[in-house]
């Protein structure tokens, strides 16, 4: 059985799984999650709690199939966790995990908790995943993106009875909140448990948001490359200059975006050549939020405007290796920044034909 996790507090109320798998790449919403689980069984007598991390190839299965059937004196129902950091359980932890998702059934005095990172299209394939999605429940653990971040915020401060003043103000504050906590799930939580400690509950204004939530946003090169073909300039602007704080490579960066450039070649060359867009898409391997952005952006840009931005991107490309371009700043984050530029602007720009 499948949920999300917005889902899984409704579930919970109305009963209680023995077997639970949460998978997710955002810590703070799986251990969100994982809390809720735990205290929905403490409440039904599951005093016990018992934690085990699958660590390297040679992990020893059989103490966690023993944990099971191991109740102590003293209680009479235990949590066994079950932590695979890596999302791989290995040739041994397969027929162990499938086992265990078998024995869960009926088990009243048992619950099962496993915890994985986000898992590609395979694993979810994979005999153990489907037997943990068979015989109990899994809540796939979505992150956050930028865009529903403000609402996620106000949310989060309205639990503690606060909220940002009404109108484009409060747009605003909530903005600038989502801004400096970009990425950085965590940390967003903390600055918002923060406002609660220095203010009490009621209206926030901008000012005293502004004053009080640090700068702990976090960027990757992947979220980069939405923002730039969603035609986001400031937003571009800001996570270059947090990449680079960061110490990330510039190469890694150059890639990203010299990679939708090319993605962005082939597609339009396709579709001229008489394919349809979404046929076109799908043969260079073009999925989820970033079709919807190709779709949106390529008839915004000519071929002679995609061919121009090819051929900035070589040129940075030498650049960033230390080769020097007519025309183009000497320093590698500098080229980088126009060349994203250079991308985000077409992509923000009315359709055009050709």
């Amino acid at each position: 059985m499948q949920i999300a996790a917005p889902q899984l507090s409704q579930h919970l109320q109305r009963g209680l799984k023995s077997l639970y798998t949460l998978h997710g790449d955002e810590p703070l919403l799986v251990q969100e999650a994982a809390d809720a689980i735990r205290a929905a069984a403490r409440a039904q007598g599951y005093t016990e709690r018992s934690s085990h991390t699958v660590a390297g190839a040679h992990f020893d299965w059989s103490e966690v199939l023993a944990a099971g059937g191991s109740l102590s004196l003293f209680a009479d129902k235990q949590i066994v966790e079950i932590r695979i950091p890596s999302g791989k359980p290995g040739k041994e932890g397969s027929p162990a995990i499938q086992q265990l998702a078998e024995s869960a059934q009926g088990n009243d005095s048992t619950l099962t908790l496993f915890m994985l990172p986000r898992l590609d299209k395979m694993t979810k394939g994979g005999a153990w995943f489907s037997a943990l999605e068979s015989f109990g429940v899994t809540v796939q653990v979505d992150p956050v993106e930028r865009a529903a971040l403000p609402p996620w915020i106000a949310q989060r401060l309205a639990l503690q009875g606060q909220r940002v003043t009404a109108g484009e103000e409060g747009q605003r504050t909530l903005q600038f909140f989502a801004d400096r906590v970009e990425g950085n799930l965590l940390a967003a939580h903390q600055e918002i448990q923060k406002l609660a400690l220095l203010y009490p509950p009621g209206e926030l204004n901008f000012e005293q948001v502004e004053s009080a939530v640090l700068n702990v946003a976090r960027y990757d090169v992947f979220k980069l490359s939405e923002a730039v073909l969603g035609g986001q300039a400031a937003r571009v602007q800001r996570m270059l200059d947090g990449l680079q704080a960061e110490g990330e490579a510039e190469v890694l960066v150059h890639y990203t975006l010299a990679e939708d450039i090319r993605a962005l070649k082939r597609v339009k060359d396709a579709v001229g050549q008489g394919r349809p867009l979404p046929m076109a898409l799908r043969e260079q391997r073009i999925w989820g939020l970033k079709e919807r952005l190709f779709e949106r952006v390529l008839p915004r840009l000519s071929s002679t405007t995609v061919d121009n931005l090819l051929h900035a991107a070589h040129q940075v490309d030498g650049i960033v290796k230390g080769l020097k371009a007519p025309g183009w700043p000497t320093e590698g984050w500098q080229a980088l920044h126009r060349l994203a530029m250079m991308l985000c602007r077409e992509c923000a720009a009315p359709a055009r034909a050709g």
